[in-house]
């Protein structure tokens, strides 16, 4: 699996965006909420509720998004849409949207692939390269004991443990991804980050830093545009601005 950033980059990524990191979680609880305001027993919503609360979003403002939700509250309607095409050099990419404005964000998605070396494709075109999996973030500290861990993600339903200079990325089915997140969390470990995204199974290696260098500035501004909830690729450079 590709490694999109280190622990610190990702840590310094959401310090630097808290208030726009709040406004795409906010979007998220609010469209899930949709199926139920209950986080027992709507698992969507639970893990945006999770994901909100690890970045410290205040409860006020999650609990105001799910009343906008389950219409307790007047807002937005909001819609998913994807996007998939490829960056400079090749590189395959995919962009989750929530939108109450299909042509704008239809619009500032295809001005930066455009502008930076990019190409939009219909859908399907580079999906087939990425598997939805579980993926649990967990960083290396001197406290954590690599085999004890890998033992208790196993017992829970664990897939693959992949060790990096850093962190150890645990990966699960999309199915099996409470399960194990909840046994390591009952187990004491705390997570960077937590999610069932999309993993890349066929990644490439840009060798052009001219590429490199419009990848990056592709990604910050799909990342920085508030309807653009995830951007997945499967470039193995760290892609975060430098």
């Amino acid at each position: 699996m590709g490694r999109h950033g280190t622990i610190a980059n990702r840590k310094a990524s959401q310090d630097s965006k808290r208030a726009q990191v709040f406004t795409k979680y906010a979007r998220a609880i609010t469209v899930a909420a949709k199926g139920g305001g209950d986080p027992s027993y709507n698992m969507t919503l639970k893990h945006a509720i999770d994901k909100a609360k690890a970045i410290n979003m205040p409860n006020d403002n999650i609990a105001r998004s799910i009343k906008k939700g389950t219409g307790e509250l007047a807002g937005e309607i909001y819609e998913e849409n994807t996007f998939e095409g490829y960056g400079a050099g090749g590189v395959a990419v995919i962009v989750d949207v929530l939108t109450d404005n299909r042509n704008r964000s239809t619009a500032a998605v295809k001005h930066a692939f455009d502008k930076y070396g990019g190409n939009l494709g219909a859908i399907g075109c580079v999906s087939y390269m990425f598997d939805k999996k579980g993926v649990i973030i967990i960083e290396k500290t001197d406290d954590i004991v690599e085999d004890t861990l890998m033992e208790a993600a196993l017992e829970a339903g664990m897939e693959d443990m992949i060790v990096h200079e850093d962190s150890f990325d645990i990966l699960t089915s999309p199915e099996a991804f409470d399960d194990v997140s909840e046994a390591l969390k009952n187990a004491g470990y705390e997570f960077v980050d937590a999610d069932v995204e999309l993993v890349p199974s066929l990644e490439i290696t840009p060798t052009n830093d001219f590429d490199i260098k419009a990848l990056k500035k592709m990604i910050a501004a799909l990342e920085e545009n508030d309807d653009v909830q995830k951007v997945h690729h499967n470039c193995t450079v760290d892609l975060s601005e430098d």
